[in-house]
């Protein structure tokens, strides 16, 4: 009896896979197909099944499985079946299924779907050669397949011969000629493939193993997955799957294959091959090489929040309709439909990558509070929360994570130790001083140090625009360090008026000590 087989799926329930292979670290494609998946899956109260296909030993990478559960669990999108979490189809490993496969199998060469062949590698590649230099390309279909080594040109004698010999063969798929399959894509609408144009593709390899195509069909089926959503790669194996489907007497699922994410400087798509002439991570968690031992960060260690990161991942190629662009998983499932993911390629911009989780950092106030506190504490310093809350709430639109905080807060904390070395070099002479001297005699005599009153006072003083942008500058740097950070006047409350007092002093030191060091080698500052 065929597994499963003869179940009756249960009518409108969804079923879908996320099917990765074990070569390596996700990047941003697997992980986006995933999820979408898992949001389909959701939206109807379907299942999300994990699949490990590993049929391609050759390629194994070690922690690659570990990897992708890992993944799952922190993008909050965990299977609901499968691989780490069981279920009724157990083992959802490829590399165990051998056993059904070869059922499936045997039924496709009985019926005549299917044929063995036993052409060698070193045969196959002096037959290309042959076709190449007649500057034609070899391809193993309806044209040639009676012209070379395989069953269909045997008598089941001879057949029996050779399988009992023990010589190495393949079993390939046996493609009709002549018909223009029809095929409809969920994503792209129909889809017309000639099947003069498809191979025999192999189905079961040398090595024992069944190949992606037919391990991956009969998984599908027996498995119960009713839509099939995958990267746009798989769009020319569509029509071996469809035909696989129907020389099985299946229905075949329905399919969606997703766009390409393309790489932003236009050369192609976002891969594993071409990581090292990228300026943005690919992978969602951090990967060590099994063999360089090299660490390449991901978005979790550089900082993004899984929320953001999905929020940013769903829209790459999913467009919801309207001007809204922060969701949450919730709303993610509710709104989502394939009919609206895009055609065609969409490119990758980390600038939008970090927009995203700078939206998300508005709601993790706490986490930044607890993070400010360990600064501190490092540096054995203290503050009361209430100050430390308006730290934030004056830095937190100028930080896309939470590490940034102290690079953009440390002031209010800290004296710089540093200046802006550019900037300090063309303020380096006595009119500076003078400046200075003015702004330390000027915030002397005010009592009520506040950002209004500063403010009001400031502009009252110094009537002239100009002078008064090169004042404030002066100030900014003395306070800052850099020509950077909030409203002035509102740092100058935060620190209060003792520790403006003393930065500006510390700046006017610091211009005198340059002034004396150019004199001394008589060099003009």
């Amino acid at each position: 009896m065929l597994q499963n087989s003869t179940k009756k799926k249960k009518k409108n329930v969804v079923r879908v896979r996320f099917a990765p292979s074990p070569t390596g670290p996700l990047h941003l494609g697997g992980i986006r197909t995933a999820l979408y998946n898992y949001l389909f899956a959701k939206k109807y109260g379907g299942t999300f099944l994990l699949r490990i296909e590993d049929t391609d030993r050759k390629r194994f990478v070690p922690n690659s499985e570990s990897y992708i559960l890992e993944t799952l669990k922190w993008c909050h999108i965990e299977p609901d079946e499968g691989v780490g979490y069981g279920g009724d189809h157990i083992p959802y490993y490829q590399s165990k299924r051998v056993k059904i496969y070869r059922v499936y199998l045997k039924k496709l060469l009985e019926e005549g779907h299917a044929y063995y062949a036993f052409e060698t590698d070193q045969e196959l590649h002096i037959k290309r050669k042959e076709f190449h230099d007649r500057g034609l390309t070899f391809s193993y279909n309806a044209d040639l397949r009676m012209q070379m080594n395989n069953s269909l040109n045997m008598t089941e004698k001879q057949l029996l011969k050779k399988l009992n010999s023990c010589l190495e063969y393949v079993i390939r798929f046996k493609i009709n000629p002549g018909e223009k399959l029809k095929m409809h894509d969920m994503i792209r609408g129909p889809i017309i493939v000639n099947t003069d144009h498809l191979d025999d593709k192999i189905l079961f390899k040398s090595n024992g193993l069944a190949t992606y195509h037919l391990a991956n069909t009969i998984d599908d089926h027996v498995m119960g997955i009713t839509h099939v959503i995958r990267g746009e790669e798989w769009i020319p194996s569509m029509s071996l799957h469809i035909l696989l489907y129907r020389a099985l007497g299946w229905i075949p699922p329905k399919f969606a294959h997703l766009p390409l994410i393309l790489r932003s400087d236009g050369k192609g798509k976002i891969s594993k091959r071409n990581i090292d002439g990228l300026n943005f991570p690919i992978f969602p968690l951090q990967w060590k090489d099994p063999e360089t031992k090299n660490i390449i960060p991901g978005y979790r260690e550089l900082g993004y929040f899984p929320e953001a990161f999905v929020n940013m991942l769903a829209l790459l190629g999913w467009n919801p309709g309207g001007k809204k662009e922060i969701f949450s998983l919730k709303e993610l499932i509710n709104f989502f439909s394939l009919e609206r993911i895009n055609k065609s390629g969409v490119f990758f911009n980390i600038r939008k990558a970090n927009w995203f989780n700078q939206q998300y950092l508005n709601k993790k106030k706490e986490e930044i509070l607890s993070y400010l506190y360990k600064e501190l504490k490092r540096r054995s310093l203290f503050c009361e929360e209430d100050y430390l809350s308006k730290v934030i709430q004056i830095t937190i639109n100028r930080i896309h994570f939470i590490h940034e905080i102290w690079e953009h807060s440390f002031y209010f904390f800290i004296s710089p130790n540093s200046y802006n070395q550019n900037f300090l070099n063309k303020i380096c002479h006595k009119e500076t001083i003078y400046q200075l001297e003015f702004c330390k005699v000027f915030f002397s005599n005010i009592n009520q140090f506040t950002s209004v009153y500063l403010r009001l006072l400031f502009q009252k003083e110094i009537k002239k625009k100009r002078e008064r942008q090169k004042i404030m500058q002066l100030l900014r740097i003395s306070l800052v360090g850099e020509l950077k950070g909030p409203d002035l006047f509102i740092i100058l409350e935060m620190i209060g008026k003792k520790k403006s007092l003393q930065r500006i002093e510390n700046m006017m030191k610091k211009i005198k000590g340059k002034i004396n060091i150019h004199k001394k080698f008589n060099n003009s500052c």
